[in-house]
């Protein structure tokens, strides 16, 4: 769900209404989390989308793309998924400075995605290795989400989003795709709803795979 550790296992075993404490579903869930989280793979085409946005520039600036990883996943959880080699090679790709996970300092507890406060601190992260260049303001960033969570916060954070989500997931959510992008599912509160909407139509949108992306829709030149 892309919500961090400790509260989507609460949400689950609240839902799921399970005959077991939460504490035994936390010691279990951490059981299977170490069994089939070492076999996560990139999406189809994120490492290719990213080594082309590492080497990419503004078409209308002609400034660098510059790329941070913000992933509401703690230290422990987020070893366990990049343990692959196919893993490894992507996750190279963003500089270990601009690496923001769920359990950094610099994000107030109970403020992981859905609030906007881990994008706000990668693009903290971007800025502050900027002297001399160009301040990238939050309207200027793009970011790739695969979770309703991970959308509302990048939204809140006031971001263009791109939405791919696992196929299972869009359908359920296919009548409800405006209201992923542009307000709200309502599924989420962080008491700062004042957050939701107010963000242009053409801000976010969905797509089924990245190996689908448009770059020349976000003015994004590869021509190196």
């Amino acid at each position: 769900m892309g919500i961090p550790g400790s509260t989507n296992s609460d949400l689950f075993h609240d839902w799921a209404k399970l005959p077991i404490s939460r504490e035994e579903w936390a010691l279990e869930s951490a059981k299977q989390m170490r069994l089939y989280f070492s076999n996560c793979m990139p999406m189809p085409g994120a490492e290719q989308l990213v080594y082309n946005l590492s080497r990419a520039h503004s078409a209308t600036s002609g400034e660098r793309i510059k790329l941070a990883l913000a992933t509401g996943a703690k230290r422990q959880s987020y070893e366990i998924k990049t343990s692959k080699p196919e893993t490894k090679r992507l996750i190279d790709l963003f500089p270990t400075e601009h690496r923001i996970l769920g359990d950094d300092s610099r994000i107030p507890k109970g403020r992981g995605k859905p609030a906007p406060d881990i994008y706000l601190v990668a693009l903290q992260s971007l800025n502050s290795v900027s002297f001399g260049e160009k301040v990238i303001l939050p309207g200027e960033c793009l970011v790739f989400e695969d979770s309703l969570v991970g959308v509302e916060a990048a939204r809140r954070a006031g971001m263009r989003v791109v939405w791919v989500p696992h196929p299972d997931l869009l359908a359920e959510h296919q009548d409800q795709q405006k209201e992923v992008l542009i307000t709200s599912t309502g599924d989420f509160q962080t008491g700062d709803e004042w957050q939701h909407g107010g963000m242009p139509n053409d801000w976010g949108e969905t797509i089924q795979t990245l190996e689908h992306f448009d770059y020349e829709r976000y003015a994004i030149d590869l021509s190196g």
